[in-house]
């Protein structure tokens, strides 16, 4: 997901974010303690009460992003997400900026698929303020001409430079290629023919559908207490509907395996592969990470890494990992190699999934992915913005509120047959979906497989 940054804003926060908590939270065994706060108003929200800097991070969420976009009109999610710090209530565009710069407030919207988000770091001497912009954002955005034309003109050069990006082409025909006719196929950000239909009615009406308490996610670390947060969360969104409208994004399954190359006079191709993956309240989850990290998200320690560059020179770089979505789950990867070498790099991938499922992985590969995978996590919570996202993904993925001390004894957990389950449920090359945009060799696309449509996930 990409978020609307404002250059040269906040920047005591560079410093601040490094030092955040690191000392609370060094080891797994000292992971922060999370307290679920629920307002007199019945408003939730996930806390992680710091003190050693005067600082407050806040993440916010609403189910539902780029996926219930207007039949047509996609992108509207992401441009209704880039004005919401262009103007609300009585503030345009310009008093609503300066008055965050003003307070050295960092406040940023972004859409995604399944969520539209806020993110919001204050200084504590600050909080009120801040709080109350961020909540105005979301309860009376204006939505005011001037914004939406010049915002609208932004997204319309980027999508353009991405037209003419090969990773960009090859990861959005993947989409369309896998997904058919379902939403996740649409760009999250729109495209050159659907961004200039979007009006302002438009954004209005999915204001009003989605953004509401029922489908409302919180989470906040930093120099405040549980007694104070409470009241701060009425009044920062007492005010949002209700509920939100009914809305029904079906679950799906990529299809059959199948191969579409996308002619791109350049000397590179690009490969785009990926295969149905798994959700992240899976009882597999930690498998596949094991799993993944040793085929592909390892660096240079993964299988990948090995066979298609170190030994055989062909790219001089390709991963994997996993993506879990709300309405399905996938092994995504990318690499990108000489145009003669394209159809070699894609044997070699099949070959380390197809070797992947029929023998797993040995007791020094297991144990160095643990150690990895439970070693460098703490650098992942390494400031109060940093922990109040992966709260929030916790939160958007359906998790327990105390995962991130359980996270590292599942992961230690995981045997060498759980893995070798779950490559067998995930790693069959038949079904893999590859889209390569280039002018590659050694390739034969197949048929244009049949239209993917909603149907009940076996990942789930």
């Amino acid at each position: 997901m990409t978020f609307i940054q404002r250059a040269g804003r906040c920047g005591l926060f560079l410093a601040a974010g490094l030092i955040g908590v690191l000392g609370a939270i060094a080891t797994a065994e000292a992971a922060p303690k999370v307290e679920r706060v629920t307002s007199p108003g019945g408003i939730e929200a996930w806390l992680v009460p710091t003190h050693e800097i005067p600082v407050i991070a806040v993440e916010v969420s609403f189910r539902g992003g780029a996926s219930l976009d207007p039949k047509g009109k996609g992108g509207t999610a992401s441009l209704f997400a880039t004005l919401l710090d262009e103007g609300a209530g009585d503030l345009d565009s310009k008093a609503f900026q300066t008055r965050l710069e003003d307070l050295n407030i960092r406040l940023r919207f972004g859409a995604g698929d399944d969520s539209l988000s806020a993110s919001l770091t204050t200084l504590s001497a600050t909080r009120d303020e801040a709080f109350r912009l961020l909540g105005l954002a979301l309860t009376k955005p204006r939505l005011d001409a001037e914004p939406i034309e010049r915002m609208r003109q932004s997204r319309l050069v980027g999508l353009a430079a991405e037209e003419e990006d090969p990773e960009s082409v090859a990861s959005k025909a993947w989409d369309r290629l896998a997904f058919g006719s379902h939403p996740y196929a649409e760009p999250v950000h729109g495209t050159v023919q659907s961004v200039p239909t979007i009006t302002r009615d438009d954004l209005a009406a999915f204001a009003k559908a989605r953004i509401a308490r029922d489908v409302l996610l919180v989470t906040v670390v930093g120099d405040i207490d549980a007694a104070t947060l409470g009241p701060l969360l009425d009044k920062t969104f007492g005010a949002l509907p209700e509920k939100a409208a009914p809305a029904d994004v079906p679950e799906v399954v990529i299809g059959a395996g199948t191969l579409k190359v996308i002619e791109q006079d350049v000397p590179q191709s690009v490969l785009s592969f990926g295969l149905p993956g798994i959700k992240r309240d899976d009882p597999d989850w930690y498998a596949a990470s094991v799993m993944n990290y040793v085929l592909g998200g390892g660096s240079f320690e993964s299988r990948l890494m090995q066979e298609v560059r170190v030994k055989r020179g062909l790219a001089y770089g390709i991963s994997t990992y996993l993506v879990p979505r709300e309405r399905t789950g996938l092994l995504l990867g990318q690499v990108g190699t000489a145009n003669a070498s394209a159809g070699k790099a894609l044997d070699v991938v099949k070959a380390e999934l197809a070797r992947m499922a029929d023998k797993g992985l040995d007791a020094r590969e297991l144990a160095d992915a643990k150690t990895y995978l439970t070693g460098s996590f703490p650098l992942n919570l390494d400031s109060n913005g940093a922990i109040a996202g992966v709260l929030m993904q916790l939160r958007r993925d359906r998790l327990p509120i105390d995962q991130i001390e359980r996270r590292n004894a599942l992961i230690n957990a995981v045997t060498r047959e759980d893995v070798l389950r779950a490559a067998r449920r995930l790693l069959d090359p038949a079904r893999l979906v590859t889209v390569v945009v280039g002018k590659p060799e050694g390739l034969v696309p197949a048929a244009a497989p049949p239209d993917v449509k909603g149907g009940v996930s076996g990942g789930g």
